[in-house]
């Protein structure tokens, strides 16, 4: 069994509560976890944000700490385990993941004829009744890059690129760096499972700021800032992706376990709750008369 006596102090910083005599396999499970994710996070902000939170010695009697427990209860010991991996920046490697459930693309109009004879089958698919009830919310278009986001129980386990609607590139590591987006979510009534869909870009002047640095390091700029948002979050190293301060706004949703929303403005409110971004100039509109005025405001 494990001798508390081996577990260091972790010096004048402080360190983790030494490991019990005889620890119960289940307090050595959740222990075990717990340590695991303290230590993957420390990991992270080390080698990827440069901006550590605890000391070298706090670090070290976590991975003492593990370790122990590991020895004493063999089967924790994954391939997948702090004490298994090398110390460094993890790479992106692009690998193929299917969605939850298929990205669609939206429609697009260009004049008051073209939107009033979407609203006419609109009406015709759904009926008018269903339409004054759920109104139509009306947003701005960013123009970015699709992002699909998997939260299981509140934490963010998967981010893919759109690709083909049903199957995209893992860009997991590389979102983990963009700061608007949670790793955990907030709020009581988090769901089980969250898809949520977004996009990805950048904000004109950090897209200036960027072209006016590669420039002067010799490098072409980009040609626009979609393509410096693609061109960023597609990076093999997620400290280059770190390095760019990329936005993000939440525009749908795919797989909801564990909440209902009765319209998407509700799902809207629900998503700033829980901490994720949605656009400060979305509006719900009662009829089309309404939608129009927006979109000629905003025009």
């Amino acid at each position: 069994m494990v001798n508390e006596t081996e577990v260091a102090d972790g010096g004048a910083t402080g360190g983790p509560p030494p490991v019990e005599l005889a620890q119960p396999e289940a307090e050595a499970s959740r222990r075990h976890a717990e340590l695991t994710e303290q230590l993957n996070d420390a990991r992270w902000r080390y080698h990827v944000l440069d901006a550590p939170t605890i000391s070298d010695g706090e670090f070290d009697a976590m991975m003492r700490e593990l370790n122990q427990i590991e020895d004493a209860f063999p089967a924790l010991r994954t391939p997948d385990s702090p004490t298994q991996q090398v110390g460094g920046p993890p790479s992106t490697t692009f690998t193929a993941v299917e969605h939850l459930q298929r990205l669609m693309s939206l429609d697009n109009v260009f004049s008051r004829e073209e939107l009033d004879r979407w609203a006419a089958r609109a009406v015709r698919e759904l009926g008018e009744a269903r339409l004054e009830k759920s109104g139509y919310l009306c947003e701005l278009k960013v123009d970015g890059l699709a992002l699909d986001l998997v939260y299981e129980q509140g934490r963010l386990i998967r981010a893919a690129t759109r690709g083909d609607g049903r199957v995209g590139e893992d860009v997991t590591a590389n979102v983990r760096t963009i700061t608007v987006i949670p790793e955990r979510l907030t709020g009581e009534d988090r769901p089980d499972v969250l898809e949520v869909r977004g996009e990805v870009f950048f904000a004109v002047e950090e897209f200036a700021a960027l072209n006016a640095t590669l420039v002067a390091d010799g490098k072409a700029p980009f040609a626009n800032p979609r393509n410096a948002a693609a061109g960023s979050l597609r990076q093999k190293d997620p400290r280059v992706t770190a390095s760019r301060n990329l936005g993000f706004v939440s525009h749908g949703i795919g797989v909801l376990d564990g909440y209902t929303a009765d319209r998407l403005s509700d799902a809207y409110e629900a998503l700033d709750r829980w901490g994720l971004p949605v656009s400060p100039h979305r509006k719900l509109a009662k009829n089309l008369a309404e939608v129009w005025d927006y979109i000629t405001h905003f025009g």
